[in-house]
């Protein structure tokens, strides 16, 4: 399966991605109308994430990590592992490796690149993020540190994938009232820029026609 999905999602990550189309399809509901940028500007910060994938238990599987809480924006979030670049990274690649490495112990010549998912904007944090999808042919034995990483959340790619993988909340932002939509992933609340780019990859998931063991 491994060797099936490295051939046919380094194709389908060549062609035509489906962008913003994919990505909006979990992003809150009326989000152009919080007080943040609604574009990149020359003063923005660039960020890279993983999206790694790699068997377990006979399935594929991903990964995320839960932030520590702390004050500012992205204190106690899900995310993919990843961060914002710096001087000595020379692609978004290098970055999303450095990070992944950083936080949860991947090597990062173990990991094979696939392709880039459509960049994303993070308007409250004037962030233009960089998606990379990589994967590696064994379960990994992650080692988080915890000055970055609560814990990791790892999820069989089966459970982001179809319409019953989707739900909904409603939040108050800024005095005005959004529909979030979110992944559960066993009573974890995946929403936001990182639901964004998993809509896009199971929308190019699917789009390839790759089928999940069991």
């Amino acid at each position: 399966m491994i060797k099936d999905l490295i051939d046919i999602l380094s194709r389908e990550l060549q062609k035509p991605l489906p962008g913003p189309s994919g990505q909006n399809r979990m992003a809150p509901s009326d989000r152009t109308r919080l007080r943040f940028p609604s574009e990149p500007g020359e003063n923005s910060s660039t960020a890279a994430v993983l999206l790694l994938l790699y068997p377990r238990h006979g399935k594929i599987h991903t990964v995320f990590i839960q932030r520590p809480s702390y004050p500012g924006i992205h204190g106690g979030q899900i995310s993919l592992p990843g961060g914002k670049s710096e001087p000595v990274d020379l692609s978004p690649e290098d970055t999303a490796l450095r990070e992944t490495s950083e936080e949860i112990g991947i090597t990062p010549s173990s990991v094979l690149l696939l392709g880039r998912l459509s960049p994303l904007y993070i308007p409250v944090s004037d962030t233009m993020v960089q998606p990379v999808v990589g994967t590696v042919t064994k379960p990994p034995a992650f080692r988080p540190d915890p000055t970055e990483v609560e814990f990791v959340i790892e999820t069989a790619l089966e459970e982001l994938i179809g319409p019953q993988s989707v739900h909904h909340k409603t939040e108050i932002w800024d005095g005005h009232k959004l529909d979030i939509p979110y992944y559960d992933l066993m009573g974890y609340h995946v929403w936001g820029a990182t639901a964004m780019i998993l809509s896009e990859f199971t929308e190019l998931f699917q789009r390839s026609g790759l089928r999940l063991p069991g």
